[in-house]
């Protein structure tokens, strides 16, 4: 492994004051994120199959997403305590009972069903859509709390691809000029944490970091070398399965033994916050290696 102790270059961003966060446009994150994962799937190796599937899952997302009726936005006095309090406008706690979340959850199992998928995630699927409402109350609860039990991934992924597409949703509904920064490393929109986190390249915001919800997909902006999940300055050092110009790393904190991906789109315009966490899941292996653990949430690794 490539290990750099020096602090990440090129640490200031190309503004002086970056937009605190980019809503998603669900349809079209996932579209792209579809066609990542296929272009990924193609390049893939020994990982080929599972980013197939997430490719065709992912699709499963785009097209509910362009379909399913809208949702209402939060309410104007939810928006403005969460203003006032420097809390999600989103209240992820009260999500797993909503009649709207279960309506999701069932047509995207519903729809799922139509992709090619190996045995053992068929068996998983099934178990989801027969189970019961307290159990089905229990996988909700433990995507919402960006939790997955080592011993049931499977079965998760699917209701998490749900909760993705749900949140996503409800994210496109609110205003990005009326969310307010809450702590280091957590999702302005819905309190959730982030997947990982990239150094932009788009005109305007290049070379400024901006984390990525894993489920709602809403990115806001995050100082560079600072820990995602302790917000530490202290001991950050970036470690590769490359050379020193890898494009993905883990951002590894000396304070909290922690680390998160961070993407360099700014040398690599196509990369995906989701997808190419998948993909890069050599440096996750590489990384058990180390006394350090995984502090970014992507449900689609789970249990590696």
């Amino acid at each position: 492994m490539n290990t750099t102790i020096q602090p990440d270059p090129s640490v200031i961003g190309g503004v002086p004051k970056a937009p605190l966060a980019f809503l998603p446009d669900p349809a079209a994150v996932l579209d792209k994120r579809a066609g990542r994962f296929a272009w990924l799937a193609g390049h893939g190796g020994n990982l080929a199959p599972y980013l197939r599937f997430l490719a065709d899952l992912t699709g499963v997302q785009a097209r509910l997403a362009r379909d399913l009726p809208a949702l209402p936005a939060p309410p104007p006095d939810r928006i403005d305590l969460a203003r006032s309090s420097r809390m999600p406008p989103i209240d992820r706690s009260v999500l797993a009972h909503d009649p709207d979340m279960h309506a999701t959850l069932d047509r995207f199992l519903a729809e799922v069903a139509g992709i090619e998928m190996p045995e053992p995630a068929r068996l998983a699927l099934s178990a989801v859509t027969a189970v019961g409402i307290a159990d089905r109350h229990w996988l909700l609860e433990n995507i919402l709390s960006d939790t997955i039990p080592d011993d049931s991934v499977a079965p998760h992924l699917f209701v998490a691809a749900a909760v993705q597409l749900h949140l996503a949703r409800l994210a496109a509904t609110l205003d990005a000029g009326k969310l307010v920064r809450i702590r280091t490393g957590t999702c302005p929109a819905c309190g959730g944490r982030p997947a990982t986190s990239s150094v932009m390249g788009a005109a305007g915001i290049e070379s400024t970091r901006y984390a990525t919800c894993g489920c709602c997909a809403t990115q806001w902006n995050e100082v560079r070398v600072v820990c995602l999940c302790c917000g530490s300055n202290a001991a950050i050092s970036y470690r590769s399965a490359e050379t020193d110009e890898a494009t993905v790393k883990a951002e590894v904190c000396g304070d909290c033994n922690s680390w998160v991906k961070i993407l360099y789109q700014v040398k690599n315009a196509s990369l995906d916050p989701i997808a190419d966490d998948v993909a890069s899941l050599g440096l996750d292996m590489l990384m058990k290696d180390t006394p350090f653990r995984r502090g970014g949430f992507d449900p689609f690794i789970a249990g590696y």
